[in-house]
């Protein structure tokens, strides 16, 4: 346990897999241990720790090195760290830990794959963290958002002992440790490499980016994608790996190679592209490509770039020496539509026509089924990404109803249902607030946390259908603004996600009340009843308002088939392409 080696390609690996005996021995012992189910982010940290991908580190990060790799991005020792690599727990959990237990640290499918001998339970100050790491406390940011929402209350650390690596069963050829990269770049002779990352697919340009750093370096080169936790809204890592795979011949023979990485990105701008460097150092190479904002996730709620354009570049040629390793920066590249190349933008010459396509405008012609030129990308890549990302007109959606009991919402949505049904082309399925209830959250109350659990579930079912190209329609009342956000957050990246307010007065939803719930809730006999003694928080997001006060079922129906035809999930303008 916590060997370590070195080879050509880097300093030392550490490596904390544990002898078949002692893990045998661990696997007894934890019988009468408390154990945690990783998240996914932790499954990708645990990996890097324990195969080396994040030595020096021996394991998750004590107080002391967290304080300080937050505060000056260095370990308490000194060595150049830019990101917290820590492991959050809930509060129930660390009330049971003090010092001195152990922790058995188990995949989602309950299989452990390290034990952890606890030293240290702290619970951090996490808005300090957020403007420490990543400049801001902005939720917009995903890491922020990540710390805010998704994270433990508490940190643990002590000693880390690993069983086993994660098991995956996809691309397996491609995930290479970092000490089987170094062997096999030293088998090759390959005395420079030069690391590239990406969570997009390559066009273009980034085959054009990457030769070019390739040449300039005299290296050859490591496209290393990451394939764990990216950014909500990406192209899904199965789509990815598929089209850097078709790619991987327009570069000459026996100069690049192809590996995967199992990181969770933290999108931390220029700490992130330092860290970067350092674990593209522990898998081998000697060089890291560096674009324009690297690792950024977009702009703020000011609609401002939460990162300068060469930030992360600055941030790594200022410690290009300490890290033993060579940076080579790229501008962003332009196509010159009148000499068929490319060129770094701020070296375009006077006059020449220019072409870009971002990365917006390529989702959209996607979803609209639009062609896309053959100067952008290969066509082999557009092959695979018109495999999983189909024009709006053939993906699957959720309509997703909300409003008061009474309003109308059941009604329209089964009206809506036949629709799409005599429309044919996808299945159709009705989630009613009524149905659900009975079949799938038969044991749940009305309390506010019984409430968010059943739209959870509404949303997960709603999730599976969307992804598999089903239309869900669904129709709860659903009265708190964050479970609706929940739930179109993890809609919207699987197809589409309609939001109809169905906004009928509480006096006309009063009126209506066939089964006298509204005057059994206004004389006490039931609790906790939206619109009475209970709040409905009414959306300021929705893409539909419908009140049905003086509307039949057909006319509000037929509303909202118009505004799926405009916005293309149904025939309509983009049907034909």
């Amino acid at each position: 346990m916590s060997a370590s080696f070195i080879s050509a390609h880097g300093g030392h690996l550490v490596d904390l897999l544990v002898e078949e005996d002692r893990a045998i021995d661990l696997r007894e012992a934890s019988r009468d241990w408390l154990s945690i189910d990783l998240t996914q982010r932790q499954v990708s940290d645990l990996e890097l720790l324990l195969n080396g991908g994040f030595s020096p580190l021996t394991s998750f990060m004590g107080r002391s090195d967290y304080e300080s790799v937050c505060q000056r991005m260095r370990l308490s020792d000194g060595t150049l760290w830019s990101i917290p690599i820590v492991l959050d727990i809930s509060d129930v959990v660390a009330a049971k830990l003090g010092g001195g237990e152990f922790l058995a640290l188990r995949d989602p499918e309950g299989v452990m794959l390290a034990s952890l001998e606890v030293h240290e339970v702290w619970q951090p100050d996490r808005r300090e963290e957020a403007e420490l790491v990543y400049g801001t406390v902005d939720s917009l940011h995903p890491g922020v958002d990540y710390l805010f929402n998704k994270t433990g209350s508490h940190y643990v650390s002590g000693v880390l002992e690993g069983l086993r690596l994660p098991v995956h069963y996809d691309f397996s050829e491609l995930r290479c440790s970092p000490a089987e990269l170094r062997a096999e770049f030293s088998s090759l002779g390959w005395r420079k490499v030069a690391g590239f990352q990406t969570r997009n697919p390559m066009h273009r340009a980034h085959v054009e980016i990457t030769r070019r750093a390739a040449v300039e370096a005299d290296a050859n080169l490591l496209i290393h994608p990451v394939v764990g936790m990216t950014k909500a809204g990406d192209v899904d890592h199965f789509t990815r790996v598929r089209a850097y795979k078709s790619v991987m011949s327009r570069y000459p023979r026996n100069t690049a190679k192809l590996g995967l990485l199992n990181l969770a990105m933290r999108m931390a701008g220029p700490r992130s592209a330092l860290w970067h460097t350092i674990i593209r150092k522990n898998h081998g190479c000697t060089h890291f490509i560096i674009g324009r904002d690297h690792a950024g996730p977009g702009k703020d709620g000011d609609g401002v770039d939460f990162y300068g354009r060469y930030d992360a570049q600055e941030m790594v040629l200022a410690h290009e020496g300490e890290l033993g390793m060579t940076v080579v920066p790229f501008r962003n590249m332009v196509y010159l539509a009148d000499e068929n190349r490319f060129v770094a933008f701020d070296a375009v010459p006077d006059g020449k026509r220019v072409l870009n396509i971002s990365g917006t405008e390529l989702r959209s012609r996607l979803t609209e089924g639009r062609d896309i030129p053959s100067w952008f990308t290969y066509p082999e890549v557009e092959r695979e990404l018109r495999k999983t990302h189909p024009p709006r007109s053939k993906q699957g959606f959720t309509v997703f109803f909300t409003g008061l009991s009474g309003s109308g919402k059941s009604t329209i949505a089964n009206a809506v249902r036949v629709k799409l049904m005599e429309i044919g082309g996808r299945p159709v399925t009705l989630l009613d607030g009524d149905i659900v209830r009975t079949n799938l959250s038969s044991e749940l109350g009305f309390s506010r946390e019984h409430r968010a659990l059943n739209i959870h579930r509404i949303g997960f079912v709603a999730s599976e259908i969307t992804k598999n190209g089903g239309i869900a329609l669904c129709a709860p009342i659903a009265p708190y603004d964050s479970v609706r956000k929940d739930n179109r957050s993890l809609i919207s990246p699987l197809g589409g996600f309609v939001l109809v307010y169905v906004s009928t007065p509480l006096e006309v939803c009063e009126r209506r009340d066939r089964k006298g719930l509204y005057a059994k809730a206004r004389a006490g006999l039931i609790k906790e009843f939206t619109g009475v003694s209970d709040p409905y928080e009414v959306p300021e997001d929705s893409d539909l308002d419908i009140d049905t006060t003086g509307l039949t079922p057909e006319e509000a129906a037929n509303m909202v088939i118009l505004h799926l035809e405009e916005i293309g999930f149904i025939g309509g303008k983009h049907s034909s392409n």
